[in-house]
């Protein structure tokens, strides 16, 4: 059936009540269907290098129902049950896939990015309770295996940790190589309590079959943290029917059984796993992962469009961070195959838009999900009319609402007035969003539509369009600023690849906005010109930054997102520094931390300085201090 727009989605939802539709109960069921309707086609492909002619290992329908199963069996041989937690820490790679699916298959699975650090890995491990850990063995130009012997040292609940070598991805003189050169574990007395096993060697122990009775009811069966690359992340949960709704979502307006993915993104973010993998699992269609960093991964940039040629590609999977950077790169290869393009993950500038299809000649889809949701919301239609900075309309038996606080409670707001975006479908439980009881707590307005954090507004043709996180709002002297407004300008000029605005410190009006960018490789601008470029562009005064910064890579996310928490740090310890410079005080700012009740704190070297006269100066700006633990004697 076509999707495009209102009026399909609104035939698809008269077909039949969600609930009356007849579908898969668990993973198990959907997994095997695909399988057994397309047993011989191919349903994952990874090469451990960017090459479009490196090897690469790939597996059809049939084989990873089988490998599925036998992850499903060994797991249960090691003592996880329908509650229990079985933990990846991985990069992309066929056997995170297939611990994926096994794990939840299981029990309860958890991707977590091994970007962490052990400190944030050991949280979420205590925090979902995992009996198991599937991670690496010590591998070159990685410290994965050695970040998670030190987490699980620190999380008493793991008993098992089963180790996956990628050296079998590679081929001769490299694979040769490899042992020579491996790093080396850490000796007895430092190694965690868990017992340390290979995970080859346990999968082919195991039958290809279930060995076990699968439930055939709905439960939690996935657990994805949320948040960036510091401080404590929380932890959503998932259910098999929000699993399957993205599959079906994908299956009926996405995907088919002839379509083949590019998925650069990684196995621990519901982008790839639900958007992606999820909607292949439920249409039968083939997705691939170059390497086990994804975009990251050497030289991806410089070979994709060789990789779409090689795999035939019809879908590319996307984020605006991801295609600035292949515009800086020439369109060096055959992509006649590729039908559209699927960005999420951030709003994307209108003008990296129409650089993407002027170089290409192919659509992007803008689409828009979040965790708590178990993902996917909205998308502008694959057969109708795309608006070019919207994401698109709400799927079939997705809701949502524009909502606004007011001093007589929650009230939806009017066409094209921008509040709060609140949402229910299949994919959202509420009450039972995260696994701590305490963060459910004021996460819905009328008790079913999750509350999502994104300032956005609904338009007369019903496409929603996201203006900001409710977060990140610059407000300067109780006026709100959309950075959004200022990073589209800056996106607008030609030297700059990506742009992060934010908040600073003020005295005066508590924060003014602040921009920081990142520049086309080769290009050339100063500070100076940006900032003439932002007079020139950003239409409102109050929102016109105060300091433009050029970085040599901004941080991001592992999926793409400028990194936010990060520039406000830089913000901060920048104005404070230049105050108490300003002052003739010796004290410095030597790091921002984040702290969960505080928020964003600065932590000063004392450098002799006078605590009440830095209690003077530092006291105009509402961001808090505290002297550095090394110096606060």
């Amino acid at each position: 059936m076509t999707f495009a727009g209102m009026e399909d989605r609104l035939a698809i939802e008269a077909e039949a009540a969600w609930e009356e539709r007849d579908l898969p109960v668990t993973l198990y069921q959907m997994l095997s269907q695909t399988a057994q309707r397309f047993p011989d086609s191919n349903a994952v492909s990874f090469q451990l290098l960017s090459g479009p002619g490196d090897k690469a290992e790939t597996l059809t329908w049939r084989q990873l129902l089988e490998k599925a199963c036998q992850a499903a069996n060994l797991f249960r041989s090691l003592g996880v049950g329908e509650e229990d937690v079985v933990a990846y820490v991985l990069p992309n790679c066929n056997e995170a896939i297939i611990t994926l699916l096994g794990g939840a298959i299981a029990g309860i699975v958890n991707p977590i990015n091994p970007l962490l650090e052990p400190e944030q890995i050991a949280s979420i491990l205590r925090e979902t309770g995992a009996k198991v850990v599937v991670t690496l063995a010590p591998f070159p130009k990685t410290d994965v295996a050695q970040k998670v012997n030190e987490a699980v040292r620190h999380a008493p609940g793991v008993e098992t940790i089963l180790q996956v070598d990628l050296n079998r991805y590679l081929t001769p003189p490299k694979s040769w190589i490899v042992p020579l050169i491996r790093p080396k574990m850490p000796n007895k007395e430092e190694l965690a309590h868990a017992d340390y096993l290979r995970f080859d060697r346990e999968m082919a122990r195991q039958p290809v079959a279930l060995a076990f009775e699968d439930s055939g009811r709905d439960r939690v069966a996935f657990h994805f943290h949320t948040g960036g690359t510091t401080g404590m992340p929380k932890v959503a949960q998932h259910r098999y029917s929000g699993v399957i709704y993205n599959g079906w979502l994908g299956q009926k307006l996405l995907f088919t059984e002839k379509d083949t993915i590019i998925c650069p993104l990684p196995l621990f973010h519901v982008f790839a796993v639900h958007v992606i993998l999820m909607a292949a699992v439920a249409s039968g269609a083939h997705v691939v992962f170059p390497t086990p960093q994804g975009y990251r991964g050497e030289g991806v940039f410089d070979n994709f469009w060789k990789l779409i040629e090689r795999w035939k590609v019809s879908f590319i999977i996307t984020v605006p961070t991801a295609i600035s950077a292949l515009m800086q790169r020439p369109v060096d290869a055959d992509v006649s195959s590729v039908k559209t393009a699927f960005s999420g993950s951030a709003p994307l500038p209108v003008e990296l838009f129409r650089r993407f299809e002027e170089a290409t000649g192919v659509n992007i889809i803008e689409g828009y999900g979040l965790t708590e949701a178990t993902c996917l919301v909205s998308c502008n239609p694959v057969d109708g009319v795309k608006k070019i900075g919207s994401v698109g309309i709400p799927f079939p038996y997705t809701d949502v609402k524009i909502v606004k606080a007011t001093p007589d409670g929650p009230q939806e707001c009017a066409v094209d007035e921008v509040g709060e975006i609140c949402v229910s479908n299949p994919g959202i439980w509420p009450g039972h969003t995260y696994t701590e009881e305490e963060k459910n707590r004021d996460l819905y307005y009328f008790d079913t539509y999750l509350r999502t954090g994104d300032l956005g507004r609904i338009d007369e043709d019903g496409y929603l369009w996201i203006t900001g996180r409710a977060k990140d709002l610059i407000i300067r002297g109780g006026h709100n600023i959309d950075p959004a407004e200022i990073e589209e300008a800056l996106l607008g000029h030609e030297a700059v690849a990506f742009a992060g605005a934010v908040g600073q410190p003020d005295a005066h009006a508590g924060e003014v906005p602040c921009a920081y960018v990142e520049l086309v490789e080769g290009a050339s601008v100063t500070p100076e010109e940006l900032m003439e470029h932002c007079r020139v562009h950003v239409h409102e005064r109050a929102a016109r930054p105060k300091h433009v910064e050029i970085l040599d890579e901004l941080p991001k996310t592992a999926v793409g997102k400028v990194f936010k928490p990060d520039l406000r740090k830089l913000a901060i310890a920048r104005v404070y520094n230049a105050a108490l410079e300003e002052a003739g005080l010796p004290a410095r700012v030597v790091s921002v931390i984040d702290d969960r009740k505080r928020g964003l704190v600065a932590q000063l070297q004392r450098n002799g300085a006078d605590e009440a006269e830095v209690a003077q100066v530092l006291g105009a700006f509402t961001r808090p201090w505290e002297w550095a633990q090394q110096s606060a004697e």
